[in-house]
């Protein structure tokens, strides 16, 4: 298609996990004729498949898709490595169609590709060391409730189950003595493209219909073996996400299949929420629900774009 001027276009799909985000992206991408940045931490991963959700060979094949499964759980890789990565690629992509497409759930990830980055102060490295021995001796809820008393703004927002995200927000807020909600959200870069930022979303109960449904793929799939291949690596921080965490629990001999599986299927639950209470907060989102024709939407981002 041809647009009127030089600008150019990210199209944004955003929403909670299991709605339906990839098969639009994908929709939209045949349609522009352009590329997918996938914007999902959980997929960075070459060794995590099932559990988090890899889009099938069948996708990925449809369209070109950029960041799934291309670094090793070994690796670090942060959200800042990610910001730098996908800003370079954009650059590469914008010269051959003024559209793309970007498409994930991890909302601090999303917003560093629209926003950028927020700064913080350097913090003395030792206050890491002691909050990592803390997670270790104490266990995560310890680190929650000191969250939720040096910060209780971030504290309602922040992926609770994360302990990467728990830790560096404590960290910040003790080495600084203010929480560290205080140092988002102050700078705004100026990008190179125009957002349009499409959301998808669900009644609650149809939305954890198809939570509870996925995961029940998953482990048709063989998701127990998945993981199962990977308890040598079970404390890496790529693994302490929800899917791997309960089925390591269960692998090492806690509790029943059973139990792992309720488990995995509260916690995505619970993280569906958190993703919504986050994506809501994003700017001129329009949004549709999951079963909204993508026709439909085309046409609305159609006259956007014109």
């Amino acid at each position: 298609m041809s647009l009127p001027d030089n600008t150019h276009y990210l199209l944004v799909v955003i929403g909670p996990t299991a709605i339906g985000k990839t098969a639009l992206a994908i929709q939209l991408a045949q349609h522009f004729q352009c590329e997918i940045l996938s914007c999902d931490s959980r997929q960075f991963f070459k060794e995590m498949t099932l559990g988090t959700a890899v889009p099938s060979k069948e996708e990925l094949a449809a369209v070109p898709h950029h960041f799934i499964q291309h670094i090793s759980i070994e690796d670090s890789y942060s959200v800042g490595d990610f910001e730098r990565d996908a800003m370079a690629h954009l650059d590469r992509l914008f010269q051959q169609n003024k559209v793309q497409v970007m498409v994930g759930g991890s909302g601090l990830y999303v917003n560093a590709i629209l926003e950028g980055l927020d700064e913080f102060p350097d913090i003395d490295p030792r206050i890491r060391e002691e909050l990592n021995q803390a997670l270790e001796e104490k266990g995560l809820p310890y680190l929650q409730e000191k969250l939720r008393e040096l910060d209780p703004v971030h504290y309602k927002k922040v992926a609770l189950d994360n302990p990467q995200r728990v830790t560096r927000a404590l960290e910040v807020s003790i080495g600084t003595g203010q929480p560290y909600s205080s140092f988002l959200a102050k700078k705004k870069v100026k990008r190179n493209f125009v957002p349009i930022v499409i959301g998808l979303e669900a009644p609650r109960e149809i939305m954890y219909e198809r939570i509870n449904k996925r995961v029940d793929l998953m482990l048709e799939a063989g998701l127990v073996e998945e993981v199962k291949a990977l308890i040598p690596h079970q404390t890496l921080n790529a693994l302490q996400t929800v899917g791997y965490r309960e089925l390591f629990h269960y692998l090492n001999g806690n509790g029943t299949l059973e139990e792992a599986v309720e488990e995995i299927k509260k916690n995505t639950r619970r993280f569906a929420k958190r993703q919504i209470t986050w994506f809501k907060r994003t700017p001129n989102a329009t949004w549709y629900g999951y079963q909204t024709d993508p026709e439909r939407i085309i046409t609305d981002i159609t006259q956007q774009l014109n």
